[in-house]
């Protein structure tokens, strides 16, 4: 496992602990930023036109489209360091 992964891992708990509910744009950016640096590439179909939140998230994901795994993880960890400071 590399420096970057594990950066990755616990950024990922330490979002969990965070003093302040990030606003909803922040949010999105995290669940993307994590699903592209764990999964790579949006992947599937997109959610029905009445599921809001899942539409939100897929385009969020889909935005990211193209960008490496090791980039999306490095941006990850800068942005959760930042929410913790």
């Amino acid at each position: 496992m590399t420096d970057l992964q594990r950066d990755f891992e616990q950024a990922s708990k330490d979002v969990k602990d965070l003093s302040e509910r990030p606003d909803n744009d922040t949010l999105l950016r995290l669940y993307a930023l994590f699903k592209q640096g764990s999964e790579g590439d949006v992947s599937g179909p997109k959610p029905g036109f009445f599921d809001f939140v899942g539409t939100a998230k897929y385009e969020a994901w889909a935005k990211l489209a193209g960008t490496s795994k090791e980039d999306a993880m490095r941006k990850y960890v800068d942005l959760v360091g930042k929410l913790r400071a």
